[in-house]
């Protein structure tokens, strides 16, 4: 409040004093425009007058600017202000890390340093996705294998630590120098899967680990997310895809939710909050899109995304949608969305204020992803 006023006395002080100045800019007959200034430019009295003139106003300005930049940087969110950055530590057992956990350390462990986690969803693995964060700012994700140890991690933040250097940002060439070639395929039973090589990410096999990069194309095909799966877990899941259940689509909708709040706090963006309302209308496109086998914002019957929310209800003066098909996971369908200039896009939009995300499995396992974000 003490700056604001600071900020308004300093408008009046420009705003009374002008009298002075145009009464100045007569006596020295500068009332003609300040085209003319140039031609008064023999005499001294007058530069000095002007000159005078000039730096008072000037400097008022500068303090009105300075005013409004420490107002501006005071009126930040409470929780950019009390964004504590994890100390991160070389890995030592594994080669990599996520905010110094790293693979086979112990539950109990991680229990007594971090507490309970904020979510606990079902993943494809059969376990859970275990969510850490501090309003979605220091987020990642933990998994357990049956011995209680981890499994699995995740992050799209600045937790990342390594034995060779590479971390968040780290450019894909840099990547590729340093583990050679990725995998081209995975082998699940007696099946082997051919990996994608027009995908965003890589994936290695490092001493029993599957270490997965994910870059972002946007900012130079930089590192923006890892995945740490132990070797002994990825064998256990014996399909490319998971059975579906109703445990399984809903934590692929809460955890594409988190994946998309901590991409936004990422980039300075507010986080969004969980609308059940629209997650129904979300769900419904999901069902009916695996259901009649086809892929696309605008439905069978010619419905747009913003006619299913208004038939739903809902009342919003700013909407988007986001579709994801076939990805093995919320970790997976979300970095790819954030690698298409649309959906990065809504993902991160400046006036939305909720997302509610819906999934359903088609008769081949295969999810569908529909998040509606609005603003009313």
């Amino acid at each position: 409040m003490f700056r604001l006023l600071m900020i308004i006395i300093a408008i009046f002080f420009i705003h009374s004093s002008w009298p002075f100045f145009e009464k100045q800019l007569e006596h020295t007959d500068l009332s003609k425009g300040i085209s003319e200034v140039s031609t008064w430019k023999d005499s001294l009295e007058v530069k000095t007058t002007i000159q005078n003139i000039y730096s008072e106003i000037q400097t008022s300005l500068q303090q009105l600017g300075l005013l409004l930049d420490e107002f501006k940087q005071n009126d930040k969110p409470l929780e950019s202000k009390n964004e504590s950055k994890v100390q991160l530590t070389t890995p030592e057992q594994q080669e990599y890390s996520i905010s110094n956990i790293e693979l086979g350390d112990n539950r109990d462990d991680i229990i007594e340093n971090l507490g309970v986690p904020i979510r606990s969803t079902i993943n494809e693995y059969g376990t859970n996705w275990d969510t850490y964060h501090d309003h979605y700012h220091n987020f990642f994700m933990v998994m357990y294998g049956e011995d209680h140890k981890v499994a699995g991690l995740y992050t799209n933040q600045d937790l990342i630590a390594s034995k060779n250097g590479i971390k968040l940002g780290t450019p894909k060439d840099t990547v590729r120098n340093l583990l050679g070639k990725p995998l081209t395929t995975i082998q699940k039973g007696l099946i082997l899967y051919k990996l994608s090589d027009k995908e965003d990410y890589d994936v290695f096999l490092l001493d029993n680990d599957y270490i997965t990069f994910f870059y972002d194309k946007h900012q130079g095909n930089t590192v923006t997310a890892v995945q740490l799966i132990s070797k002994e877990m990825e064998d256990k899941k014996i399909d490319i895809y998971t059975k579906p259940s109703s445990q399984l689509k809903e934590g692929f909708e809460f955890q594409l939710f988190d994946l998309t709040n901590a991409a936004r706090i990422q980039h300075q963006l507010p986080a969004l909050t969980w609308d059940e309302h629209v997650q129904v209308t979300a769900r419904k496109h999901s069902t009916d899109m695996a259901v009649n086998n086809y892929f696309n914002h605008t439905n069978l019957k010619g419905q747009s995304p913003f006619d299913r929310m208004k038939q739903d209800d809902i009342v919003f003066h700013l909407a988007g949608e986001n579709l994801a098909y076939g990805q093995f996971s919320s970790i997976f369908a979300h970095e790819g969305l954030m690698n298409s200039l649309g959906h990065r896009e809504n993902i991160l939009r400046q006036g939305y204020k909720y997302l509610g995300v819906g999934v359903a499995f088609n008769n081949e396992s295969q999810p569908y992803y529909t998040e509606n974000f609005y603003a009313k």
